[in-house]
């Protein structure tokens, strides 16, 4: 049976950052993940993991200034400072949390500046952040994400998000498979999944259209959650969606999973 962990940007959200561990806890998730704990001191989401028995499962890097748009620095060349900075202070939350898992965003192409500098400024913070993270016992993971609801974001694919891998050359480095955006961006998801099993180290999940639970779109979470378990992931399955109305309401697809009716 899949692990599933509230992503607590998204779900509960209609209260305060930190009454969202009490929620998740009472809805019966046991791991919690969100894009960013920066806002709070570490101590202050430490009390609540351990308030509520709750597993923190992954978080992402810094990534810039998300209210002004932006969705990553790592292949800004003028950032590289800020992203080693960023490495640092994510190493320390993800230690002080017990996380063992943190998520690079590669960020939004800026105009006037090649693909190939993009490119080798990605590949060369990844080689960085993966070395810092591997001495730290943390392992790094890579989010490709559809370029329809971020327009120019740089990794789109599970396939440009393994060539990019393989070029950072770390074993330390690993794949984030976000169902809704291969989705939108490449479909074939029962076969990308087997095939690229050993290289993914956490699964999210929404459907499609809407990136609302599942059950709501054309994803057919039916078969592919089974077949999940079925091929041996053994990581926890992120739900990173919208909810359709308030979060609760719409967790009935998750009962069959936890054994319930």
């Amino acid at each position: 049976m899949p692990r599933f962990t509230a992503n607590l940007s998204m779900l509960f959200n209609d209260q305060d950052f930190m009454t969202r561990f009490e929620r998740a806890a009472k809805a019966g998730f046991e791991g919690v993940e969100y894009l960013s704990p920066y806002e709070f001191e570490p101590n202050e989401i430490a009390d609540q993991l351990r308030r509520h028995s709750l597993k923190q499962v992954l978080f992402n890097l810094p990534a810039g200034d998300w209210a002004a748009g932006e969705r990553g620095i790592a292949c800004l060349p003028d950032r590289i400072d800020e992203f080693q900075g960023g490495v640092g202070r994510a190493i320390k939350y993800a230690t002080e949390l017990d996380c063992s898992r943190v998520n690079c965003l590669a960020g939004i192409g800026p105009d006037g500046v090649s693909d190939d500098i993009l490119m080798n400024t990605l590949v060369s913070n990844l080689k960085f952040a993966a070395g810092e993270f591997a001495g730290a016992g943390i392992c790094l993971l890579l989010e490709p994400i559809n370029y329809y609801d971020i327009p120019g974001f740089f990794v789109n694919t599970s396939e440009q998000g393994l060539r990019i891998i393989d070029m950072v050359g770390s074993n330390n480095l690993y794949l984030q498979y976000d169902i809704y955006h291969m989705q939108r961006m490449e479909g074939e998801l029962a076969r990308s999944i087997k095939t690229n099993l050993a290289r993914i180290a956490h699964i999210q999940i929404a459907d499609n259209p809407g990136r609302h639970e599942p059950g709501t779109g054309e994803i057919n979470y039916d078969f592919l959650l089974p077949l999940i378990d079925d091929i041996g992931y053994t990581g926890w399955v992120g739900c990173e969606y919208i909810p359709a109305q308030d979060t609760e309401s719409g967790l009935s697809w998750i009962g069959p999973y936890r054994g319930e009716d």
